[in-house]
């Protein structure tokens, strides 16, 4: 018989909420990292409390593939090289110069990189809830990397999202089954450095929106 908890049995208090809080402000999508190797353990912990995500259905559909071999990352380097020049060449002569300045990895530096998919064919939750949106599922597979994101940090080490990639080399690369979505491609690690604000608003790239601007009333 599953126990059910008071609604009062796991108070939060306010201290908690403020660390919560600090938490989310404090979660960097870090590029510059220490090569300090990473507990395994603390990685497959983590990747378990990602795991406890709400997911459509309640279908689970993410699928973690820790990359250790050094010629499959020498691959998605390789993969990151094609797709940001030719991301360089997208731009105009300024923010070319600009997005040229940018660090836009830490492959070589992370100890772990962590790759994310969708498993689009999973069988779990009897496709509940994704009838009219199957996108969910995917959805559902960014909610686990945000909760592995945020454990991450509480742990003292940054995650990097690299996005910079193309997805059908990569699934390719990785030998995944045909039927699964690359959604994420991670390097973790302790970060070199300790910012609040996100590099591309430090370096002048894109600044906070006014949350006020993102609220709408009908």
């Amino acid at each position: 018989m599953t126990e059910m908890l008071h609604p009062s049995s796991r108070h939060f208090d306010a201290a908690f909420r403020e660390s919560l809080r600090d938490l989310v402000l404090w979660r960097r999508d870090v590029r510059r990292f220490r090569r300090d190797p990473v507990d395994p353990g603390l990685i497959r912990s983590l990747i378990e409390l990602a795991s406890r995500s709400p997911s459509v259905g309640h279908c689970q559909p993410w699928r973690f593939v820790l990359v250790e071999s050094a010629a499959r990352r020498a691959a998605v380097k390789e993969s990151f090289g094609r797709a940001n020049a030719k991301a360089v060449g997208s731009y105009d002569d300024q923010e070319r110069e600009r997005y040229i300045k940018l660090k836009l990895e830490g492959l070589d530096e992370s100890p772990v990189h962590l790759a994310v998919f969708a498993d689009e064919t999973t069988r779990a939750g009897a496709g509940l809830g994704r009838q009219t949106m199957p996108e969910t599922l995917r959805y559902s597979v960014v909610a686990a990397v945000q909760t592995f994101w945020l454990a991450a940090r509480a742990e003292g080490l940054g995650v990097g999202w690299i996005s910079i990639l193309e997805p059908k080399v990569i699934c390719r690369m990785l030998d995944v089954p045909e039927a699964w979505t690359l959604v994420a491609y991670l390097c973790v690690g302790r970060p070199a450095e300790e910012h609040l604000d996100p590099e591309l608003e430090r370096h002048g790239c894109q600044q906070r929106l006014d949350t006020e601007r993102l609220i709408f009333m009908r």
